[in-house]
């Protein structure tokens, strides 16, 4: 089963909890939450707060993506504030397995991302303690980006370093993922699917989500 998590980065910030409950209404099991800090990206988006605002407005899984300098300071926030999922960066300026170790305590699912020049391989000394592993298709900071088709073999690599483990861990794309690309990151060997803007910015979140699963 492929799991769509609409990027709500690309939804009408002006009613959060509205976009929020719209996806899930419309077929959306997950919901990816980017935060940004300025720092390890260019970016400023959302924090826990908004994170809390949000939460009683969907049933979905809240997916948190934590693009920022200081995961492990910032990790328990999240949880509290209704995160299911906390994905950090393998580049963040911070310790790994003490960031793992953390979020694990907080009773929260635990994932780690790559960005596009970082090699599948770094992720292996932490694949027995993750629940996930995010491959960015774009480079991480801004929506709307088209997809890195270059980053297929990665994913493809990622899948065999995950089945010769034995252990269930997901793996997730970020960035251009929409009906055309889905199926390339599905053959390759993604099963969660993050989308921005082909969701968001779509007449018909049902219809844009339902051919992101079926594509």
């Amino acid at each position: 089963m492929y799991i769509v998590s609409p990027s709500i980065l690309a939804s009408d910030f002006s009613k959060l909890g509205c976009e929020a409950e719209a996806v899930y209404n419309a077929g959306a099991q997950w919901l990816h939450i980017d935060v940004m800090d300025g720092h390890f990206v260019p970016n400023i988006t959302l924090g826990a707060d908004i994170v809390r605002s949000i939460r009683p407005h969907s049933k979905a899984f809240f997916d948190v993506h934590l693009m920022i300098d200081d995961p492990l300071f910032y990790a328990e926030r999240f949880a509290q504030a209704g995160a299911e999922l906390i994905t950090f960066h393998i580049e963040a300026p911070c310790d790994i397995e003490k960031t793992i170790s953390k979020i694990k305590e907080l009773g929260v699912k635990v994932g780690i991302s790559l960005k596009p020049k970082t090699p599948a391989e770094a992720i292996a000394p932490y694949l027995k303690d993750i629940d996930l592993v995010l491959v960015m298709t774009v480079e991480p900071g801004f929506g709307g980006q088209k997809f890195m088709a270059d980053m297929l073999p990665k994913i493809a690599e990622l899948k065999k370093m995950i089945d010769e483990s034995g252990k269930d861990i997901l793996i997730q794309v970020d960035g251009g993922i929409d009906k055309n690309t889905a199926p390339l990151v599905k053959e390759a060997g993604a099963t969660v699917l993050v989308a921005g803007s082909s969701v968001f910015r779509s007449n018909d979140y049902k219809e844009a989500i339902d051919s992101l699963k079926n594509a």
